[in-house]
């Protein structure tokens, strides 16, 4: 299956490529060349112009500039300066060193630079809001210094680059970093639902951006703000079209990563349901498309899931039943040769499936 990111247009963000489909939530916009755009600028034609970035930072591409910390490769949070050597990096990312890693000083103590921080907000509040003027649209005048001129907030570009930025500093467990820069996402995308409607598009990436902050909060131990974004995610992408097998998925994993927090707080009843709801989404996905393996496998993975719900609620049989129908489920799946991933967590599901059945012999 191809995975239809919520940000379609988007690139990797490890990608050095100028426009690739990616895996990764967010990512828009072409570069608009040549002399016809300032044409179409002032004589009042409707146009988008593509945001140009003075660092570089463009959603495309994997870009370090100056405004980047070089331990997390993000944009600097919570910006910290060490003494003596003046190098700059997020706080969270320096305090795990000794000796500055860009000069190798040793860092007698770390300062707040509020300066440099402010410039990297007012940097993250201007970015991808393009300049455009109002122009008479029955002339071809050029727009002199007294036409009135507005700022658009294009803010899929801008959020294609704000979960660039948070992803990366999630990898690096900068966690509070990937939280900020997520949450002005989320907050720009709630902006565009309030302007347009609750659209396809922007559900689905509201309900990506809302999982990712799930993670987030999970990573530092929150379960119960983690529980909050990932049913706020399940609102949105309930409301998007079951065909869609991308967002099929997120929407089950999400369900999934709900049970997991209600399992471990001791509550297997909710557990349970949340893992039944998730297996429910999948097995209509399965249903309208039985030829995506990826979907078979992920029925499979939630049969596993609620079979142990049911076992640690003392239904034994009902657990084994389950267990029984994912084996059989895996055994009966065919893959290419190409698949050599998917056989590969074919045969690691099968493996934990048959040993549940074993262990409780």
């Amino acid at each position: 299956m191809t995975p239809v990111c919520p940000f379609v247009k988007a690139s990797r963000p490890d990608d050095g490529s100028s426009r690739k489909p990616g895996d990764c939530p967010i990512k828009h916009g072409a570069e608009h060349e040549g002399g016809g755009r300032a044409k179409k600028e002032y004589s009042g034609e409707s146009a988008t112009v593509s945001p140009k970035c003075p660092f570089g930072y463009d959603s495309q591409t994997f870009k370090l500039g100056p405004l980047s910390c070089m331990i997390c490769q993000a944009l600097l949070f919570d910006c910290s300066k060490c003494v003596p050597c003046s190098h700059v990096y997020c706080k969270v990312c320096i305090s795990r060193f000794k000796d500055c890693p860009l000069c190798g000083a040793d860092v007698e103590k770390i300062e707040a630079d509020t300066d440099l921080q402010s410039v990297v907000d007012r940097f993250i509040d201007g970015h991808a809001r393009i300049k455009r003027s109002h122009v008479d649209m029955d002339k071809e005048e050029e727009v002199g210094e007294n036409k009135k001129v507005i700022y658009e907030d294009v803010s899929l570009e801008r959020g294609a680059f704000l979960v660039q930025q948070a992803m990366r500093a999630f990898r690096a467990q900068n966690v509070e970093s990937a939280k900020s820069r997520l949450g002005l996402c989320a907050e720009d995308i709630r902006g565009r639902i309030e302007t347009v409607g609750n659209t396809s598009e922007l559900c689905s990436q509201l309900g990506a951006v809302l999982g990712m902050l799930g993670d987030c909060c999970r990573a530092v131990g929150d379960a119960g703000s983690a529980v909050t974004y990932f049913e706020e995610s399940v609102e949105f992408l309930s409301k998007l079209s079951v065909a869609d097998l991308e967002i099929t998925h997120t929407l089950s994993v999400s369900l999934n990563k709900i049970g997991d927090l209600k399992y471990y707080d001791g509550d297997l009843e909710a557990a349970r349901s949340y893992y039944m709801r998730s297996l429910n989404v999948r097995r209509d996905a399965i249903e309208r498309h039985p030829s995506v393996p990826s979907q078979t496998l992920d029925v499979a993975v939630s049969l596993a899931k609620v079979a142990d719900a049911d076992r640690s609620v003392g239904n034994e049989d009902a657990a084994r039943d389950r267990f029984h129908e994912a084996i059989k489920i895996l055994e009966s799946l065919t893959l290419k040769p190409e698949e050599a991933g998917l056989e590969q967590r074919r045969l690691s599901v099968l493996e934990f499936l048959k040993n549940q059945l074993t262990e409780n012999v």
